[in-house]
């Protein structure tokens, strides 16, 4: 491999990683409001509390998406599936605690966590594909 094919595979990759982290956000943030609207709740009579909202519940979730698509693109790319697991664990033991209790905003959480994953395994298909043609 040349100078040449070296850094053309380094431009990849950071491109790669780049849509990945930061083109996710978006895109799950607009399907989760696509979804948001067709599944309005049935009125409640008012409780004592009310109740959280999933921006509350599910605090970081901008940055936690971004450094899970981030991981999983740059698994893809070298060559280490088995890390996505340990991704996928980390982020449901993080989590666990949280969702209990909450049906709306686990629905949230499933949705937004398979949204960013497959964007990331996407994008880090599209880099693999990038790779063999440069090399």
């Amino acid at each position: 491999m040349n100078v040449g094919e070296i850094l053309l595979t380094v431009a990849v990759a950071c491109l790669a990683l780049g849509v990945s982290a930061g083109a996710g956000a978006p895109l799950t943030g607009w399907l989760l409001g696509r979804i948001a609207r067709r599944t309005e709740p049935p009125e409640d009579p008012p409780a004592l509390e009310p109740e959280p909202t999933a921006a509350e519940v599910l605090r970081g979730g901008l940055w936690i998406g971004i450094l899970e698509r981030f991981a999983i693109t740059g698994c893809i790319l070298v060559g280490y599936p088995a890390g996505i697991a340990v991704i996928v664990a980390i982020k449901g033991l993080g989590r666990f605690r949280s969702l209990d209790g909450h049906a709306n905003v686990s629905e949230r959480f499933l949705v937004g966590t398979l949204a960013s994953y497959l964007w990331a395994a996407l994008i880090g298909l599209g880099g693999l594909a990038l790779f063999h043609l440069i090399g």
